[in-house]
């Protein structure tokens, strides 16, 4: 190995280290390795990257790798399924080590990849169309009329060639241990992973600029650059500013980080099904301002669920009447409904010879040996040795059943399945992969493994409305890989790497902001804001401050709690600050268990009141504080494509603390978890307060946080002044405390608390931005400059809400509420003065959902009544 000198040692001893580890775990030297050849030595193209790698230190790598681990965290890149639950959400760990491919290796990759475009879409057309592969015999027609994905209501949407049914697709492959390419799968319907792809390479650009600098690899951008422009160009009775939706089955979808990226980063609107209504055959988008037609729709959902009204009734993922839009060719969807058809795994099985038929050509990347059941003959090969192979249900295509994991009755049920049905079924032969390095930073060595990539095509935005023979395909010049044995699923795996493609030279930097060629037309966040965002954003700022406000409560209860007498029968504030924080103390204090727990010299309640106070941190609790979290996160992941990167950052890092949260802690644990959560939630308030551009939508989060920020302050108010056990000064310290405004009170008020002078901190003041006066000012202000729907001159329903509660403020005789400690008309008259600002302020959310949220459209007459 006499091209490891140019290594620093710490690399030489890595490689060592890899090569003696591919010998002791088993793997033959003959078998292919990405990283080593024949001769155990290094491939050329991995050279550049190892000799940048090795200006690093032990140490420095290592940091560097760890610098790439937290860009992840902070962006909150993951694939899995968003669990509300804050402990079930796992991490995306990204291989700081790529997966390079050569010059050389590309160009052949590249023409495979690009004949299976033009053949998948050839396939499509002729399934959807004359259907000549059925006819002729080459395909049984059993085996595409079971597929689920097959949609006998796509034939009259997507069986005219002049529309390609395949925009965009993905392809799965691994290197076999002879080292030759075998394509495992297709995804046609919604494929993932080209956002991934992109994130992954930003990712080691900024942990390691050199690397990414000096290495001459293929850039990425370009080939997003060309899909926008492919997107454009499919509307083509459009104007120059197409409204390109991405349609995405919503926050809690495994893949919805990306949705969010990849609108984000091409400018299109994050929707969901619910967003979207077909009306007179056009798709329209609810937003502020009324209905927007859409143009083009890129869809991320499969296809039996886009549709409740023809395809799947239970769908509520779906936009009724989407496919005969589609049919209509009002809408442009991408890919095609009914694209499914080309996931069917026994496909496989038959692709050579239908290459030959429909294209002509060799098929140059040969898919895995594959046997459809429904075959006499496949169904007697597999028969002959069973356990050889693995197992596919086409009504399940993406679960594969290993014999191997199955006991010997459950096998032997699989295989009276598979003859009683054998049309369902298909196996598949197991493969030998061929090794590649993955770092592992715990123990600074390179280790062998087995790796699946997936590659991106899309068509060429010239060749969209080519004849079939003449269209043109690219390739994106990179991809995603992720560890595991060949066909294990994304979400499976525990470490991901991107796909380096070596170039002849370095490459420029691609930016997806280009020099605009002519006049553009300047727009600003407003009308065509999704009503459903502006919900999700109005109670985005509900839910964040109801948790603000219940973390420093919280907080003063457990301050409050320290510092009990725990030997008296007095329990003092606390039962009034459990009622604050709406947590009821059962009737079961005097149980015999409860009092053993209790320690000696200790009040037999201690022991509960601590118990009650701890279970806010715990997940189960109905109203605790990780389930007061996971709606806010909820929310945010519904506007994810609104956020700035830091406001983002910021709740990853409050992610984090909760699932990092001790389930069983201590009262001083607690507090001080409370005291980092008050500081994130003003972190990201204030982050978007100084990003978010100040239009509707962030006058929604803004009225949000300021209904229930005013609603909890008069609530305490009540509670410390009328309705507690002990009502009087000491609970208002707690309020003062929570409202943030014990500072302020004691600068201008040195002495003891007076009701008065809270009263009018946090009632008339309107210079305190903790007032109700100031958030009463505040919310009219901000309902006043939202889209009024309609042309009537009259107010509407929320602004006559605000006006009746700053009335009933404005005009109360202060004189009443003089003397609140001794008189009981003062303590009726603020007793009516919290009511009748309550009761308004508590409708103003229906009120503002009515006008806002949704849209009662006007009835339209189907039929003529004759009388």
């Amino acid at each position: 190995m006499s091209d490891l000198n140019s290594l620093n040692t710490d690399m030489q001893q890595r490689l060592k280290a890899y090569l003696q580890q591919r010998i002791q775990g088993g793997h033959a030297l003959a078998g292919y390795d990405e990283l080593l050849n024949a001769d155990q030595r290094i491939r050329a193209h991995w050279q550049p990257v190892l000799d940048e790698l090795s200006k690093f230190d032990r140490e420095g790598l290592r940091s560097r790798c760890d610098e790439a681990q937290n860009l992840l965290h902070e962006n909150g890149v993951t694939f899995n399924t968003y669990e509300d639950e804050p402990g079930q959400l796992r991490s995306w760990q990204l291989d700081s080590l790529p997966y390079v491919i050569s010059t050389e290796t590309w160009d052949h990759l590249e023409r495979g990849l690009m004949q299976r475009s033009r053949l998948l879409e050839a396939i499509a057309q002729d399934l959807y169309g004359p259907r000549t592969l059925i006819n002729t015999g080459l395909l049984p027609p059993e085996l595409i009329h079971s597929f689920p994905s097959y949609l006998l209501p796509a034939v009259n949407v997507t069986g005219n060639q002049a529309r390609p049914m395949l925009i965009f697709h993905g392809t799965d492959l691994i290197r076999n241990a002879e080292g030759e390419w075998q394509v495992l799968c297709d995804w046609t319907q919604s494929p993932s992973g080209a956002g991934y792809a992109l994130e992954n390479r930003i990712t080691l650009a900024r942990a390691l600029p050199s690397l990414y600098r000096e290495a001459p690899l293929k850039r990425l951008a370009g080939f997003l650059q060309a899909q926008h422009r492919t997107l454009a160009s499919l509307c083509t009775t459009q104007r120059e500013q197409p409204n390109i939706v991405l349609l995405s089955p919503g926050p809690g979808s495994p893949g919805y980080f990306e949705h969010a990226w990849l609108a984000n980063y091409m400018n299109f609107s994050l929707v969901e099904g619910a967003d979207l209504v077909v009306r007179d055959g056009h798709v329209s988008m609810r937003t502020l301002g009324g209905l927007r037609q859409v143009d083009v729709i890129v869809r991320q959902i499969n296809d039996p669920w886009c549709d409740p009204l023809e395809l799947r009734s239970d769908s509520l993922l779906g936009v009724p009447g989407l496919m005969q839009a589609a049919r209509d060719g009002d809408v442009e969807i991408a890919n095609a409904l009914g694209s499914g058809i080309l996931e069917h795994p026994a496909l496989a099985a038959y692709m050579e010879e239908i290459c030959q038929r429909l294209l002509g050509e060799s098929l140059l990347l040969q898919n895995r040996l594959t046997l459809w059941a429904g075959d006499a003959a496949h169904l007697s090969r597999l028969l002959t040795s069973p356990q050889q192979w693995l197992y596919r249900d086409i009504t399940e295509p993406a679960k594969l059943i290993r014999p191997d994991k199955l006991s010997a009755g459950a096998f032997s049920q699989l295989l009276v399945a598979i003859q009683a049905n054998p049309h369902r079924y298909v196996a598949q032969a197991k493969l030998q992969a061929a090794t590649s390095p993955v770092y592992n930073t715990r123990s600074d060595q390179f280790e062998a493994h087995n790796i699946n990539l997936r590659f991106f095509s899309l068509i060429e935005p010239d060749h969209l409305f080519s004849s079939p023979d003449k269209r043109l395909y690219r390739i994106m010049p990179g991809g995603l890989a992720w560890v595991g044995e060949p066909g294990t699923l994304l979400m499976e795996s525990h470490m991901v790497k991107d796909i380096w493609v070596m170039a002849p030279v370095p490459q420029p930097h691609i930016s997806m902001l280009r020099q605009a060629n002519g006049p553009i037309v300047v727009t600003r966040d407003g009308n065509d804001l999704p009503c459903r965002v502006a919900d999700s954003l109005f109670w985005l700022g509900r839910y964040g401050e109801r948790l603000d406000i219940r973390s420093r409560l919280l907080r003063e209860t457990l301050g409050r709690f320290l510092q009990e007498d725990q030997s008296a029968e007095d329990s003092g504030l606390l039962p009034d600050l459990f009622t604050a924080l709406e947590v009821e103390l059962t009737e079961d204090l005097d149980t015999p268990e409860n009092l053993t727990e209790a320690p000696p010299g200790y009040k037999h309640t201690y022991l509960i009141y601590r118990n009650r106070l701890l279970e806010l941190f715990e997940e189960h609790h109905s109203d605790g504080m990780p389930w007061l979290f996971s709606h806010f996160l909820r929310n945010c992941r519904a506007v994810r494509d609104h956020l700035g990167d830091d406001a983002w950052r910021t709740v990853n890092g409050l992610r984090q603390r909760f699932n990092d949260m001790p389930r069983t802690q201590g009262i001083i644990v607690g507090q001080r978890q409370l005291e980092g959560v008050v500081t994130d939630l003003a972190a990201f308030f204030g982050l978007c307060n100084e990003t978010m551009p100040h239009h509707y939508g962030w006058r929604f989060l803004d009225i949000g946080r300021f209904i229930e920020r005013v609603l909890c302050t008069l609530e305490l108010l009540k509670l410390a002044l009328l309705s507690a056990r002990q009502p009087g000064i000491p609970l208002c310290e707690v309020v003062l405390a929570t409202t943030d405004n014990f500072t302020v009170y004691r600068r201008r008020y040195r002495s003891q608390l007076h009701p008065s002078a809270i009263l009018d901190l946090l009632l008339f003041d309107e210079t305190n931005p903790r007032s109700v006066g100031y958030m009463l000012k505040r919310l009219e202000r901000q309902i006043q400059r939202l889209p009024q729907p309609g042309s009537t001159p009259y107010r509407n329903q929320e602004t006559r809400l605000v006006i009746q509660a700053t009335s009933a403020l404005h005009l109360v005789d202060i004189d009443q509420l003089s003397d609140v400690e001794n008189s009981e008309a003062s303590r009726a008259a603020l007793e009516s003065l919290l009511d009748s600002l309550i009761a308004p302020l508590s409708e103003l959310t229906n009120a503002i959902s009515h006008s806002h949220f949704s849209h009662v459209e006007a009835p339209i007459q189907l039929v003529t009544m004759q009388s």
